[in-house]
């Protein structure tokens, strides 16, 4: 089944210019110009990715993606025609699972969007199972979590976090290590990616964030599945 995309730019030429590269590989995309557009589409339709850019009229892409975290986990890669860091963390702040820096490279762009959905599509059957902790229930088959049969809402990234870790039960892992397992080698942001998506992952399935039980902090070293 083609994969579909929701491509989010004011710029009409860049839209078309994206557009017509992911659709000669097969994907079916469709288009939004603006942030209250976009979230109409989203809401209405289901996406395998979502390519948002930050300066939109009416909405920002800070805003629409804060927003369609409160519904959806769909992977979002924030583009963003700003270099400074601080913005780059913003977005990941807001529930963002990648960015990509204009102007960009559309080889770039559908290498970042083919890894995306490869690593968010459900493994096959052999690798598919439940993995269960304290009132914690992760179900790789179906990338859903549930903590005291609660349903948490988890992003791409925070999701493939908390399976490599409880997978790995005590096993310790650098932030290096996990900024190269979980957003690949060629991923050009820093180990601060790694920290920020750890607190939003423990803001959501622990009861104390500050005093975690699942996902713990060895100091100096990285970090582990209790």
């Amino acid at each position: 089944m083609a994969k579909k995309v929701l491509v989010v730019d004011d710029e009409k030429l860049i839209v078309k210019g994206i557009r017509f590269s992911l659709e000669q590989d097969g994907m079916e995309v469709d288009c939004a110009y603006d942030g209250e557009e976009a979230l109409q589409k989203i809401r209405s339709n289901t996406y395998d990715i979502i390519l948002l850019d930050i300066m939109l009229p009416k909405l920002t892409g800070f805003e629409v993606c804060q927003q369609v975290r409160e519904f959806s986990a769909t992977p979002i890669v924030m583009l963003t025609a700003k270099g400074e860091d601080m913005d780059k963390i913003l977005g990941l702040e807001y529930g963002a699972d990648d960015y990509i820096t204009k102007p960009f490279n559309i080889l770039e762009v559908k290498a970042r969007i083919k890894a995306i959905i490869r690593r968010t599509t459900p493994k096959d059957k052999e690798h598919r199972k439940v993995i269960e902790s304290g009132d914690m229930r992760l179900d790789c088959e179906s990338r859903r979590v549930y903590v005291a049969e609660r349903e948490i809402n988890l992003t791409a990234k925070e999701f493939e976090l908390l399976e490599l870790l409880s997978l790995n039960p005590g096993k310790v892992y650098s932030r290096e290590s996990l900024l190269k397992l979980i957003w690949g080698a060629d991923y050009p942001g820093d180990v601060r990616t790694v920290d920020v998506h750890i607190r939003r992952l423990r803001e959501k399935i622990e009861d104390s964030p500050s005093d975690p039980r699942y996902v713990l902090t060895k100091w100096g070293v990285g970090y582990y599945f209790a």
